[in-house]
């Protein structure tokens, strides 16, 4: 799967790339870096069966903003795709973005630019990131042909911080 090999499971609280603690397989406890202050159940780690429950809950959560914000008809492969991006980048920042209404608008030639577009953290450029995405995209043309056409003359094909999210 996946976001299971993008995440890796870390059996004990972290800071995640974005500065965001963290446990398992990327399971936000916080929009702020560990400090102490994380619920008790987390002090002492946690088992990989455990850490699965919480990727099989996230990934629900995710799947459900997939299924309300995309109107376009997807193949298996698009859908878990965009379900792999919103467990990352959050639903509030898939709602937002240009991907989203590209994928909308069926616009396959954009799709890949906008995907390689999430690969900042915290401020800076990150190599899992961009390999993540690069992954999303095989994915998402899975069995198809990945578009060779240009980007339309003036697409915004800047960076974007998988913190904040699109502007």
């Amino acid at each position: 799967m996946l976001t299971e090999d993008s995440e890796g499971f870390v059996p004990d609280l972290y800071n995640d790339a974005a500065g965001y603690c963290s446990i398992a397989f990327g399971h936000l406890i916080k929009r702020a870096r560990c400090d102490g202050s994380e619920p008790a159940e987390f002090e002492d780690g946690m088992s990989r069966a455990r850490g699965t429950e919480l990727l099989v809950r996230d990934m629900l959560i995710a799947q459900a903003e997939v299924q309300m914000e995309v109107t376009a008809k997807l193949s298996d492969g698009e859908y878990a795709a965009l379900c792999d991006f919103v467990y990352n980048v959050g639903g509030a920042n898939f709602r937002r973005s240009t991907l989203r209404k590209v994928v909308n608008h069926y616009q396959l030639e954009r799709v890949p630019g906008q995907f390689r577009r999430w690969v900042l953290a915290g401020g800076r450029r990150s190599s899992a990131l961009r390999t993540r995405r690069n992954n999303e995209i095989a994915l998402f043309f899975e069995g198809l042909s990945l578009p060779r056409a240009l980007p339309p003359a003036g697409e915004d094909l800047s960076v974007i911080d998988v913190r904040i999210g699109e502007q």
